[in-house]
């Protein structure tokens, strides 16, 4: 049986991390950035126009008149207008999703996968979250910003993920009822998000889990 555990993480909350740990645990692959390099050679669209849509900042505002319908959908072939634009860069992102579960566990970051896989069986989506402080001191450490810069980067990250997520799903990224479980890593840990995640597992696929 093949499972997928999806991870939406708030910047800072170690969501990544705790993404790769429960991977490593579980023995199987852990998908992020990867993605894109298999959108890419799905669709033979250079890998570098994923990045670039990947990495912009902020869905411009007049979008949002379309977000309440979802974007994931049929992909456009190259003889298509709109072949390389964003919404048909996310729409191979999403095919690529849904073939790997036929073929593989695996955990997979962020990318709205959680409403991508949402109808497919065998799935778990995890939100890992923790307080703004939490997150400006782990930021802080990790990359020796200022508190201040910290704060701008974690404000800004955030607001990029969660406007990705409503423009392509309709939904509220930070509205916990999306997901299956939800997780305080600051009060938690990591191993014990861990933990939980495997105990959620077992219950939704079966006590084999996990084994």
């Amino acid at each position: 049986m093949n499972y997928v555990i999806t991870i939406a993480r708030g910047y800072g909350s170690g969501g990544r991390r705790i993404g790769k740990k429960l991977a490593d645990a579980l023995n199987i692959d852990f998908v992020d950035r990867e993605l894109l390099q298999l959108a890419s050679i799905e669709s033979g669209i250079n890998e570098a126009l994923f990045q670039d849509a990947d990495e912009r900042v902020k869905v411009p505002k007049f979008l949002f008149k379309n977000s309440r319908k979802s974007h994931a959908g049929k992909v456009l072939s190259p003889e298509q207008n709109g072949f390389i634009s964003d919404r048909n860069l996310f729409n191979y992102q999403a095919k690529v999703l849904k073939s790997l579960t036929k073929k593989e566990s695996f955990v997979v970051m962020g990318r709205a996968a959680d409403y991508i896989l949402k109808d497919e069986p065998n799935v778990l989506s995890v939100s890992v979250q923790a307080s703004r402080l939490f997150c400006v001191k782990a930021v802080v450490d990790l990359y020796g910003l200022s508190e201040r810069e910290a704060e701008t980067v974690i404000e800004k990250t955030d607001r990029y993920r969660a406007d990705f997520y409503r423009y392509y799903t309709g939904r509220d990224w930070n509205d916990q009822r999306n997901f299956d479980l939800c997780l305080n890593s600051e009060r938690l840990g990591d191993d014990n998000c861990i933990r939980l995640i495997v105990e959620a597992g077992q219950l939704k696929f079966g006590p084999g889990f996990g084994k």
